[in-house]
């Protein structure tokens, strides 16, 4: 793709096809454009980077849907102002890691944690409150 819509006969990470451009640009209504990203190109980039591919995929997307309303790179102060941006929408996206909790040794299946369980095995509840449902 970068070969035909680029003249760059080399793989390219993300391009971004701005359908408010060019002579028809008036018919896209609400339609930005369309981003296309190579996951084999962002997953080498993440592995050189030492990041997940999902972060170095979610960069891609911002980047491209930062071309597609307008913003460009092609001076060193738009590439910075770009950059900035990329970053801030890629922390507004990112998913809160919440770090795994590791059970206290006083809450194993010794003392406090054998007297909540019933003699079936189940967790006892008290009355009148709601089920305990999986979190979403």
């Amino acid at each position: 793709m970068n070969k035909i819509y680029r003249k760059k006969d080399r793989p390219t990470d993300v391009l971004a096809f701005a359908m408010r451009e060019g002579d028809f640009g008036g018919l896209a209504g609400e339609v930005l454009g369309d981003v296309i990203i190579s996951v084999p190109t962002a997953r080498k980039q993440a592995e050189e980077r030492g990041a997940h591919v999902l972060d170095e995929v979610t960069m891609l997307a911002a980047h491209g849907l930062l071309h597609l309303l307008g913003w460009d790179h092609d001076t060193p102060a738009k590439d910075r102002r770009m950059r900035a941006e990329t970053d801030r929408l890629c922390r507004a996206a990112a998913p809160v890691r919440k770090p795994r909790r590791r059970p206290l040794k006083a809450e194993s299946r010794t003392g406090s944690d054998r007297q909540s369980r019933n003699p079936s095995g189940g967790r006892r509840g008290a009355k009148g409150r709601g089920r305990v449902t999986k979190a979403q």
